[in-house]
């Protein structure tokens, strides 16, 4: 049976606090709370607070979770790119991001089940910076061509940053090797596609002088 734990707040959930998590009807527009940091932690499993060698700790464990959650909310948009544009960029990198995002969420399943993680979502429900929200889907729904292009770029660079940020955490304060190495993929590969969005902005650029 699993049971809370008590363990000292290690530095990725200090980071998420940071970026906020709130139940609500989600806005187009949504605002970062103030950090009120817990004094105790929900853990899978009992926790040591100085984890030995290749054990999770609470970070990964965090990490893991809300990894899987922002990848979950992602997909939905980059669903939606064939049916909403032609354009061969936008449909080339929606296939790209989601392949890679649809293998970072297997990874994060199964490393959360290794480390016998709770299968459901902590986040479900949750609005954070960085997820998708309802009112942004509909909106994405709703738009076609260049207008498309300007809402789902924007979701897409406001998911890649919270991944960068969270997953530059995990590699300060994780412990599970194979986690940290998943962190450290993740963070190279939203630099790279942050870099190919930004090509794609100086291409349109071009083509409209």
């Amino acid at each position: 049976m699993r049971t809370p734990v008590t363990a000292p707040i290690p530095l990725l959930l200090v980071a998420l606090l940071a970026i906020g998590c709130a139940t609500g009807s989600p806005g187009p527009t949504r605002t970062t709370p103030p950090a009120v940091v817990p004094s105790t932690v929900t853990s899978p499993g009992p926790v040591p607070s100085t984890p030995t060698a290749g054990q999770f700790n609470a970070t990964d464990i965090a990490w893991l979770q809300l990894t899987a959650a922002m990848t979950e909310r992602l997909l939905p948009v980059l669903d939606m790119v064939p049916g909403r544009t032609t354009d061969p960029a936008w449909r080339r990198l929606a296939a790209r991001v989601g392949a890679a995002h649809r293998d970072d969420l297997d990874l994060a399943r199964r490393l959360l089940t290794e480390a016998g993680a709770p299968a459901t979502n902590p986040h479900e429900g949750h609005d954070m910076p960085g997820m998708a929200t309802e009112a942004e889907l509909t909106a994405l729904r709703s738009a076609d061509g260049v207008a498309f292009h300007r809402l789902a770029e924007r979701q897409l660079r406001a998911h890649l940053a919270q991944t960068i940020r969270i997953a530059a955490a995990e590699q300060r304060g994780g412990n599970h090797p194979a986690t940290t190495a998943f962190a450290a993929a993740v963070l190279r590969t939203g630099n790279g596609e942050l870099a190919r969005l930004d090509r794609m902005d100086l291409d349109d650029a071009c083509c409209r002088t």
